[in-house]
């Protein structure tokens, strides 16, 4: 039996700031943003946009698609959690109108914790071949204004269908694992920004990247060249540039650097436009590979690394299967992107500071979103979510 994504579904949130504006404000050629890191926008929130309303939209594409019949656990993956208690999958289960028999969890471990969703739901239909997993990445990436990690900022959602006999991806089962327990990006419960030791995390990530490659293979993995693209965490979307250099150095591949960049360009091209998600970047990073790659990818495989701060990491394989094409969602997806509306710095620096604005307080949001699913505000210190239309 295969086990693996049968479907694969992407949202974001409808709003974007150029990052022209913002080397603009700091008096800096943008090629610093569009060249050095690799990034020309970030998908901006409005207010009445979260987490919760990208996973649902991000979801509602599966279930239009497939229904919610033998989908009985729900695994959300989020470093951008809303609630100490609830899990936002549970607020997404009651939007979608999902049945009362299905489980909903919500997996945490900064930026890794959808590969640890997938891997459970791996598990979950390996145990019984009739059940259907619905994982959900989503999350917002902030850091403090007039920081170094701010043009990193970004936000989107993924949710993708794990069952047997995959129409997308095969998932292959051999995997390479690290952990170590490091301060390289954190959030405390009592900031809504992230804390990064920047130089410090990127070569935890090339670290964590080799020793988890290094364990793939004692475990028996494909070799190198048995791999035909790379998909890679993407805080920006020059990290991964430079991870498969890594790797290419790590296994000795005589690539010149046309070609490696041949292995990873097109998942690059997605995260470049909505800037970082976190838990939800390498699989929007998929994403991007299987619309934007002229190949033909039918039973190539590909090799992913996934990292999380703190760190955990994981390298694994999966292959594309026959006929993916007509799964995906191309046209629906540049659109998503194409018409998101423009805000000035200003209106972006005025959203990011109102985040912070009320604390413990009842209120509500105005409806500016034009997805379907709006966070309405707090009432009681209980978050209200609508469904438009």
């Amino acid at each position: 039996m295969t086990i693996g994504i049968s479907d694969l579904a992407f949202a974001t949130a409808h709003q974007v700031l150029d990052l022209q504006q913002l080397a603009d404000v700091q008096g800096i050629d943008v090629g610093k943003f569009y060249i050095g890191i690799g990034q020309s926008q970030m998908s901006v929130p409005t207010a009445d946009e979260d987490i919760v309303t990208m996973g649902a939209e991000a979801a509602a594409q599966i279930l239009a698609r497939h229904g919610s019949d033998g989908i009985r656990t729900l695994l959300f993956a989020t470093e951008s959690g809303i609630d100490q208690s609830k899990s936002a999958g549970v607020f997404v289960h009651g939007l979608l109108g999902m049945g009362e028999h299905c489980r909903v969890v919500e997996l945490k471990q900064a930026c890794y914790s959808a590969t640890a969703a997938l891997q459970f739901a791996l598990g979950i239909v390996a145990r019984d071949a009739s059940e259907k997993v619905l994982v959900i990445a989503s999350d917002v990436a902030r850091y403090a204004l007039d920081s170094s990690g701010e043009p990193t900022q970004g936000a989107a959602a993924v949710a993708f269908l794990v069952t047997a006999d995959p129409a997308l991806i095969e998932i292959e089962p051999v995997t390479g694992l690290h952990t170590d327990d490091i301060h390289d990006f954190w959030r405390p419960n009592y900031l809504s920004t992230a804390l990064v030791d920047g130089k410090y995390s990127l070569a935890a990530y090339l670290g964590a990247l080799e020793g988890a490659w290094n364990e793939y293979q004692s475990r028996g993995g494909f070799a190198f060249a048995e791999m035909a693209r790379f998909c890679y965490h993407q805080p920006f979307t020059k990290m991964a540039v430079k991870a498969h250099d890594r790797l290419c150095k790590i296994v000795g591949a005589d690539l010149d650097k046309d070609q490696r960049l041949a292995q990873i360009s097109a998942s690059l091209e997605l995260n470049r436009r909505t800037g970082n998600s976190y838990t939800a970047s390498i699989y929007v990073g998929l994403l991007s590979l299987l619309e934007h790659d002229d190949a033909d990818l039918a039973g190539e495989r590909i090799g992913f690394f996934s990292y999380g701060s703190g760190s955990v990491s994981e390298f694994f394989t999966g292959v594309v299967r026959p006929g993916y094409r007509e799964l995906l969602r191309t046209a629906r997806d540049a659109a998503v992107l194409d018409n998101r509306r423009p805000v000035d710095y200003p209106r972006y620096r005025a959203l990011h500071e109102s985040v912070d604005a009320v604390q413990g307080a009842d209120f509500e949001t105005a409806a500016e979103t034009t997805g379907p699913y709006r966070f309405a505000g707090v009432v009681d210190h209980v978050r209200r979510y609508e469904k438009l239309g």
